[in-house]
């Protein structure tokens, strides 16, 4: 519109989107949570988009989000590295393309969020987008296991996951007892003082949260990263001291990522295998191997299968893809013997 002669912005046009950062380690929930909230979004009338990186070259977990549902897929590496300079490209274009009224973002399990919130919060980005959550879905069972040995980069990277939440999610609370649960709920409160705790199952949560839920995270980080040392210290997700974890060495070729330890193994199957002897594989996969998906064709069935593997723990889902998918299995883990795994895989198709 014109005043004067001059011409005004209509501040409807420059409205913000929303944004939900969606965080935790590989097998803990996140999916089921995003899949949740887009059901939730959508049978309120409104019109959610998802922002999904895997580490891998194929996006399985995609498949499970409803094809009504517009979403950019960034694969072949983890948002807070290799893509990460694409991250705010990929969320101007999502929101030029579809305006949707939220955007959902899913990173990769080996992700750290800290350098999640500065690709979202990019200043390019800022007129367009606001920041309103990190949500940490951590898994309570392996987070049990792995404090009880607190070393190693995976246990860093769950605690840096932990500390950059403005929401935690407590999943899968009933695989620990009442005594252990308590223990934890200290642990994660010394390392994020600030973030409400949600003791959850399956990520069943009152999904209107997520209409309650305060903006200002932006501002927050913008403020910490002008503070030089590049962690978070307001209220609702402080990231201690350790940070990102890459180790920059600033003059030098050295460039350590936080999920420098994760190993992906993608597996293509050239023809269905037995199903019992898919099971039994999987069974005895070792521990070094944290999380495995795919979708699979098995010569004693029809339908094609997606399974998840997680925590020791696996599932098998019948699906009807409305096109051609591949076979494939992803498996991704810390140090494992990926050719003594491709053997494994291999003599299931008698090769």
């Amino acid at each position: 519109m014109n005043i004067n002669g001059k011409r005004c912005i209509d501040l409807k046009e420059e409205r913000s989107v929303p944004v939900h950062i969606l965080t935790g380690f590989l097998g803990s929930g996140k999916t089921t949570l995003l899949t949740r909230a887009l059901d939730y979004y959508k049978l309120s009338g409104r019109k959610p988009a998802v922002l999904m990186n895997e580490l891998g070259d194929v996006n399985l977990d995609g498949m499970l989000v409803d094809e009504d549902v517009p979403m950019t897929e960034m694969l072949g590496g983890c948002i807070c590295c290799t893509i990460r300079g694409d991250l705010g490209m990929e969320l101007k274009q999502l929101i030029e393309e579809h305006r949707p009224d939220v955007v959902f973002v899913e990173c990769t399990g080996a992700a750290n969020p800290i350098e999640m919130l500065d690709g979202v919060t990019d200043a390019s980005l800022l007129t367009k987008v606001e920041l309103k959550s990190v949500i940490t879905v951590v898994d309570a069972a392996q987070l049990s296991e792995r404090s009880h040995s607190p070393v190693g980069k995976t246990f860093r990277l769950m605690q840096d996951q932990i500390r950059c939440a403005t929401r935690i999610l407590l999943n899968k609370t009933d695989l620990v007892p009442p005594a252990e649960l308590v223990r934890l709920d200290t642990l994660i409160r010394e390392l994020n003082p600030a973030a409400p705790i949600l003791p959850t199952v399956r990520c069943e949560i009152e999904l209107s949260l997520f209409d309650r839920l305060e903006g200002g995270v932006a501002e927050r980080h913008q403020a910490a990263s002008a503070c030089g040392c590049g962690h978070e210290h307001a209220e609702g997700g402080a990231c201690g001291t350790g940070g990102h974890d890459h180790d920059h060495e600033h003059g030098s070729d050295a460039h350590h990522h936080s999920h420098e330890h994760v190993m992906v193994y993608t597996h293509y199957f050239a023809r269905p295998v037995d199903s019992e002897r898919f099971e039994a594989l999987i069974g005895r996969l070792p521990q070094e191997i944290y999380r495995a998906k795919g979708i699979l064709r098995f010569t004693d069935t029809v339908s094609p299968f997606l399974f998840q593997y997680a925590y020791r723990e696996m599932d098998f889902v019948k699906i009807a893809p409305k096109e051609e998918l591949p076979s494939v299995a992803v498996f991704i883990g810390e140090h494992f013997d990926r050719s003594s795994l491709a053997a494994e895989l291999a003599a299931l198709e008698g090769r």
